[in-house]
């Protein structure tokens, strides 16, 4: 199997990865700015999470069906750029049913628009740097640090900024990435050890996808959140997911797995001692990101859009049982 061009792998993460953080920050900066009340919070938040992230099992088995995968880039973009159009429009009116509906449409717009773009950006990651661990870390790692940016900096010319900045590195991306007829994604499907072994693994990694979710948010629970430590935590996520894939190359997956694990407990049960050791185990724990991915993509080969889709629906579990 010839290997990618590293030129056309370190663009390809490149944009894929700039796209992440644009993406996710434009999210959660929309949603900041048109919910005013507890109310319009917990509509909001709840519609935008169970869409962006639950539908991904969907919209990535669709990723994996559909031939010209241009299209789901499109979409998500054109879903956005509704998004930040209704967001506009509801600041103008004061009927509450309009406002109501408004926000649930603009809400439905960025959910979409969202899951669209991760199992589109998953996918061409995976099958065009032949699920390389580094270049899946550098793709998931953005989207942290963009929520953060997005949250904290939430103003209505950021917004639109994000959106100019989608659309331009949308045309980018199609126009230095056009859709290539062979790729090791047309080769048949894994089922290596029948196809039962292979979905029991899968729900296995799911399980550990769930527990780091937790992990994540039991990590910061009970800390006050500040402007500047929440910058913190998003760019302790984003380096930390980055890293994992480079530790792995550089030890070894389980020497690097190893490290991840037993570095995460420690930190867990000394994460009260100082805020140094939360913000290494906080690290530590996504470090093991783009290892789960990469197995998914062994098990599920040809179906990587599903793959990321599943892992992606299980961060939920994990994080509402954490807030809870």
């Amino acid at each position: 199997m010839s290997q990618p061009n590293p030129q056309v792998r370190v663009r390809l993460t490149g944009v894929s990865a700039l796209l992440h953080f644009l993406v996710d920050g434009l999210c959660i900066c929309c949603l900041y700015l048109t919910t005013a009340d507890c109310a319009e919070m917990v509509m909001t938040y709840v519609t935008y999470n169970v869409l962006a992230f639950l539908t991904q099992p969907l919209t990535g088995w669709g990723a994996d069906k559909i031939r010209q995968k241009h299209w789901m880039l499109l979409g998500s973009v054109l879903l956005l750029t509704l998004a930040v159009m209704l967001a506009s429009i509801r600041m103008m009116v004061e009927t509450p049913n309009a406002i109501q509906a408004l926000l649930l449409s603009m809400t439905i717009c960025l959910g979409m628009g969202n899951s669209l773009f991760h199992v589109w950006g998953g996918k061409q990651t995976a099958v065009r740097t032949k699920n390389d661990i580094r270049s899946l870390g550098v793709f998931v790692s953005t989207g942290a640090f963009g929520l953060a940016i997005g949250g904290v900096f939430a103003a209505w010319w950021l917004l639109y900024v994000f959106l100019l900045g989608i659309c331009a590195l949308a045309v980018m991306a199609l126009f230095f990435f056009p859709e290539r007829n062979h790729t090791y994604e047309s080769g048949t499907y894994s089922a290596a050890g029948g196809w039962k072994g292979i979905w029991l693994l899968i729900v296995f990694i799911m399980l550990i996808v769930a527990g780091r979710s937790f992990v994540g948010e039991a990590f910061t629970k009970d800390i006050t959140k500040t402007t500047t430590l929440l910058l913190g935590l998003g760019a302790t996520s984003m380096f930390g997911k980055m890293a994992g894939g480079w530790l792995v190359k550089g030890l070894g997956m389980w020497k690097a797995v190893t490290l991840m694990v037993v570095g995460t407990l420690l930190c867990f049960i000394g994460k009260d001692i100082h805020i140094a050791v939360m913000l290494t185990g906080l690290f530590l724990v996504n470090c093991t990101m783009p290892v789960t991915l990469y197995w998914a993509n062994v098990l599920l080969k040809g179906r990587e859009g599903l793959a990321f889709g599943l892992l992606a629906a299980a961060l939920i579990p994990g994080y509402l049982l954490a807030t809870l």
